[in-house]
Order: C-alpha cells, then structure tokens, then sequence
C-alpha cells in the first residue's frame, strides 16, 4: 500500500480481539465467593464436633446467671399470733334459740380463750346473721385475734369496725350448729402459726 497508509519493514502488525476485562472481574469474585463458602461449610463442621462458641457462651451465662442463696426472709418465718389466753372474746347470740351464747362461751372457755360479756347480740345483728357466726373486732384484729378465733369456727365471716381496744365479738349466726370440734381447731392454729413454705425457684435448662 502506498501513500499515506504505507507499511514499512518485514512484519505485519497482528490483529487480536481486545481483552474482556469483565470477564476476569467474574472470574476473581466467583474464586472469593467459593473461597468464603467453603470456609464457612469448614468453621459449621467444627463447631458441630466440638460444641462450639455457642456451648461455651450457653456455659457462661448460666454461670454470670446462677442466682445467690437467698437469705431468711420474715415471711418464711412463723406468724407472730397471740394466744388464746391473750384475746378476749365477748359471745353474742343473734339467734332465737336461747342458751346458746353461754354454752359457746362455756366450750371457749375450756379452750383457753378469756371470756367478755356473754349475751344477745345488738339489733343491729339480732336475727340478720344468716351463716354459722360472724367475728367482729378491730382493725388490729384482722391478722392477729380474729383470725385465731376463726379457727374454731369453720365458715365464720370476720369483719373490722371502729371500735377501740382488743376486745372481739363471737355473734352466733342462725347457721351456727356448733364449734369445731377441738382436734381439727388444734390442727388448724398450729397450721396458721407455721412457718410459710419458701417458693423455689424454677430451674432453667443450663
């Protein structure tokens, strides 16, 4: 060829396709991926033989958890009732049979109790207590006296008013047929004065 596109010397320039520089891109992060994938399937492998980092963090965390000895608490403790001896009881009949508030009074008597006044109820409650009896005294009553004086008298309803001093009422309810028997009165205070089961603590899986 001649004029402005002549070829000089003794070799011919040689035609090539030019490189797919994409095609190398693929080829490297295909390469990285399989690499990361057959790293992952190796470390799955370990740590199904040998327990893991899970089993050890598992082991340490119901190590950091282990919860201390609880200490003696007051409601574990027995309940800080008074005795019999101690609560004065007045017996009071709301009912119409007559006799009834001292024969009651008499059996409480024999049972240890101090005995109050003994005799009809007020108008207030004369014929209008419908279950076995209803014990009556004040607020200080309602977690020491009256629930000891519930003991003999399976059924009853305790109630506060606001009266002053210690004293508390026994009114005989026109469903009263008669005391409980002292055998089951007996295992009945000496189960409200026991010391409270402790609640547990549920173990967890570690």
């Amino acid at each position: 060829m001649g004029g402005k596109y002549r070829i000089t010397g003794n070799r011919y320039p040689r035609m090539r396709k030019p490189r797919r520089r994409g095609r190398l891109v693929f080829l490297a992060a295909a390469s990285v991926a399989v690499l990361g994938v057959i790293g992952w399937g190796t470390w799955q492998l370990i740590d199904v033989f040998t327990g893991g980092s899970k089993a050890s963090a598992a082991s340490s965390d119901c190590s950091t958890k282990a919860s201390p000895t609880a200490s003696p608490s007051p409601a574990n403790a027995a309940r800080a009732l008074p005795k019999p001896g101690q609560i004065t009881v007045n017996v009071l009949n709301a009912t119409p049979r007559s006799g009834l508030a001292k024969q009651t009074a008499d059996e409480l008597k024999k049972r240890g109790f101090r005995i109050g006044q003994v005799g009809n109820a007020s108008e207030a409650f004369d014929k209008k207590v419908k279950g076995a009896g209803l014990l009556l005294g004040p607020a200080s009553s309602l977690n020491t006296s009256l629930p000891v004086l519930a003991t003999q008298l399976a059924g009853a309803e305790s109630r506060t008013d606001t009266r002053k001093g210690t004293d508390v009422d026994l009114i005989i309810g026109t469903g009263f047929k008669a005391l409980t028997r002292p055998a089951a009165a007996d295992e009945a205070l000496t189960a409200l004065t026991a010391p409270q089961p402790e609640a547990t603590t549920p173990k967890s899986g570690c």
